[in-house]
């Protein structure tokens, strides 16, 4: 397969690269100083000169706090570039892999997500990757995915092994739900749905579902730190408040994935253990 991967600096789009070329894929891996994504004659240009048999795109503006009061930025690169790239592959028949988030949804329901749910992004954020799935159209694969974690760039495990230091007292909150994924699961994920061409929503994350609390525990317990020194707080006793508000509920229900008899990815302590292992080797 020829495949096309937009955001190939950060941490997905890196281990999507990495998936691909392990798979015999080759690959044209372009991020966004290679690429602009919201400038849609250069994304017609790029594609069309490299005519994949797919395009996945890991290229997203994350920054979900930031989002809050860079909104034309936000829709720029999350729902206006995703049009971009679903009119040029649609041009030449190449399948599009766009990959989505938990915060399209409010976070109150008291089970976990299904692809089929009402959306109701409360965020800058959820809102303008909402709108980037319907830009993506009906034929592509639109992944929704969450608490996203990888050997490279910024996340949660990084974060709790550099804050974990002998003495330290840690807080996270206790009332906000999801399931962590790891890019080294997630990301072979997406290059078989890129293969399979297969398209609508589908939830996709690592087994388990955690608070952030609990998941700093984890944390702190593959990498041989006391758990003790973190303790629960409520999101409403964040110092600072965060800008953008945050689901309660982020657990999503990989329902479509196991009904297309894809086998379920990993209890997310398996790909914990091994990024841990991969950070702190000297």
């Amino acid at each position: 397969m020829r495949l096309f991967v937009t955001g190939a600096g950060g941490q997905l789009g890196h281990d999507v690269v990495a998936a691909a070329l392990a798979a015999g894929d080759d690959v044209v891996a372009v991020d966004h100083a290679a690429l602009d994504i919201t400038d849609a004659s250069a994304v017609r240009a790029a594609i069309l000169d490299a005519r994949p048999d797919a395009v996945i795109n890991a290229a997203a503006y994350t920054a979900v706090d930031a989002c809050e009061s860079n909104v034309e930025v936000a829709r720029a690169i999350n729902a206006d570039a995703v049009g971009n790239l679903a009119a040029v592959a649609k041009e030449i028949d190449a399948h599009l892999v766009h990959v989505s988030t938990d915060y399209v949804f409010d976070g109150t329901l008291d089970r976990p997500y299904r692809e089929d749910d009402a959306t109701n992004p409360q965020s800058v954020y959820g809102k303008t990757k909402l709108e980037g799935e319907r830009l993506a159209g009906s034929d592509a694969a639109i992944v929704r995915t969450s608490w996203v974690c990888g050997e490279h760039g910024n996340n949660m495990v990084k974060l709790v092994l550099r804050l974990a230091s002998p003495g330290a007292d840690l807080a996270f909150v206790d009332d906000q739900r999801g399931c962590p994924t790891f890019t080294a699961d997630l990301a072979p994920a997406l290059r078989s749905l890129a293969a399979d061409r297969r398209s609508g929503i589908f939830h996709l994350t690592n087994s388990g579902a955690v608070t952030w609390f609990e998941f700093v525990q984890e944390i702190l317990r593959a990498s041989g730190h006391p758990v003790e020194m973190v303790r629960p707080i409520g999101s409403a006793d964040l110092d600072p408040p965060r800008p953008a508000p945050r689901p309660a509920n982020s657990v999503l229900d990989n329902a479509r994935w196991r009904a297309a008899g894809m086998a379920p990815l990993r209890d997310f302590r398996e790909p914990l253990r091994e990024l841990v292992a991969v950070l702190t080797s000297d």
